[in-house]
């Protein structure tokens, strides 16, 4: 039998680590080649299996970079300065690397480049199918309307999401500025709180709600006098994300060195 891909799961610990290890555990297409944690973390040097409250499974987790030894990718939906880090290990390693972080900031990506020359890498704000299908419509209809349509991208995650707007959200204000023709940056508006003034002509605002669990909801509402357009995605289960990912694990195997997206995964570009 050929030899599956080792796949190496960081912060193992979070819920999405969970998931995602439970799943490549029950994969015949890969298998489970390392999981890391950050170093001090009390499952550090624990067997993986035992503490998912399961039969031992002999993959120890590892306090740093070395335990992505023998695996073939990396898959990371962890915090920006880790996954930077993670970045430059995976080049050093030259192993595919996975990246479901959010909250990345201008240096942040620019660090993932430069590590991006040396091996695949895979990063989207959302992993699944369907918001990716939808960044492209966002873009289409951008496109196909003029600035008399006022552009807000509206979006929903539970409490415990720590960046807002949601990377989600930013995929989506992208694809509208990308329609439009426009820079992003200058079109933006994020913050609203008081005497703000009318909108300003051409903005692509954007607005964030935070409670409970919800896992993620998004919303981009083209709205013009006498008629409102909503595009919508809502993700009702997280394993959604999961699936994506080690869909895109998969398909960086012998890919060459580049910044990639689930739009090349999926083969939508």
């Amino acid at each position: 039998m050929a030899k599956t891909p080792g796949i190496a799961i960081t912060g193992v610990s979070g819920r999405m680590g969970r998931m995602l290890a439970n799943m490549v555990v029950a994969s015949d297409a890969m298998h489970l080649a390392a999981a890391l944690e950050r170093p001090g973390h009390p499952w550090v040097g624990r067997d993986l299996g035992s503490v998912l409250g399961g039969a031992e499974n002999g993959v120890i987790v590892g306090g740093d970079a070395s335990a992505l030894a023998g695996a073939d990718a990396v898959i990371d939906f962890t915090a920006p300065a880790a996954t930077v880090a993670f970045a430059a290990q995976a080049a050093a390693a030259g192993i595919v690397h996975v990246i479901g972080t959010t909250g990345l900031s201008e240096a942040d990506i620019a660090a993932i480049d430069t590590a991006a020359r040396a091996t695949p890498i895979i990063r989207a704000g959302n992993m699944s199918l369907g918001v990716n299908l939808l960044t492209q419509l966002v873009k289409q209809v951008a496109a196909a309307l003029d600035d008399s349509y006022d552009i807000e991208v509206i979006e929903a995650h539970h409490r415990h999401k720590v960046d807002a707007p949601s990377g989600t959200a930013l995929m989506l204000g992208q694809a509208a500025a990308d329609g439009r023709g426009v820079a992003l940056g200058e079109a933006s508006d994020r913050g609203r709180d008081g005497i703000t003034g009318a909108r300003r002509p051409g903005a692509i605002g954007f607005s964030a709600i935070r409670g409970g669990d919800i896992i993620g909801e998004h919303d981009v509402m083209f709205a013009a006098a006498g008629e409102i357009i909503t595009l919508s995605h809502r993700a009702t289960d997280r394993s959604l994300f999961a699936r994506g990912a080690l869909k895109a694990a998969l398909w960086g195997q012998g890919r060459a060195p580049g910044h990639y997206d689930m739009l090349d995964v999926l083969g939508l570009k």
